[in-house]
């Protein structure tokens, strides 16, 4: 099974776009659709404070009436934030998506935010690896 190591290297292009517990939610909101992402970390300094999600901003901010120009990103992201490291597999991301009902998680090694990675990626990361499999197998069937 592919780790998470391996995974972020295929991402190392791709920035993990933060903001901080002060930021105003429309400022989040305005560079989730700007990067066209569904959530972004919430950073205080190198550590990491939470996430902000679309989630949680329909559930946290417009059901309870709150104005994104007006209210602080803290008020309303997720605090305790599941995450894994590098070292893990994408089965141990797949079952914290499962079992957490969550859809993106900070890969942090050593208190140290490394990378983020979305329920999407790994469902990428799964095809390509069956799809390599697949071809493995064609490939020793036919003799090639």
């Amino acid at each position: 099974m592919l780790s998470v190591s391996k995974l972020l290297e295929g991402k190392r292009n791709q920035v993990t776009w933060t903001v901080t517990p002060n930021h105003m939610v429309i400022e989040a909101l305005e560079l989730m659709a700007e990067k066209n992402i569904g959530a972004v970390l919430v950073m205080d300094g190198e550590r990491l404070a939470g996430i902000f999600s679309e989630r949680d901003y329909a559930r946290k901010g417009i059901i309870q009436g709150r104005k994104a120009k007006s209210t602080p990103v803290t008020e309303v992201m997720t605090a305790n934030v599941f995450s894994v490291t590098s070292k893990m597999t994408i089965e141990d991301c797949m079952n914290l998506f499962s079992s957490k009902r969550i859809r993106h998680l900070p890969v942090v090694d050593e208190d140290k935010v490394v990378g983020l990675l979305s329920i999407g990626d790994i469902v990428n990361a799964i095809i390509q690896e069956q799809t390599n499999h697949i071809q493995f197998l064609e490939q020793y069937i036919s003799g090639t």
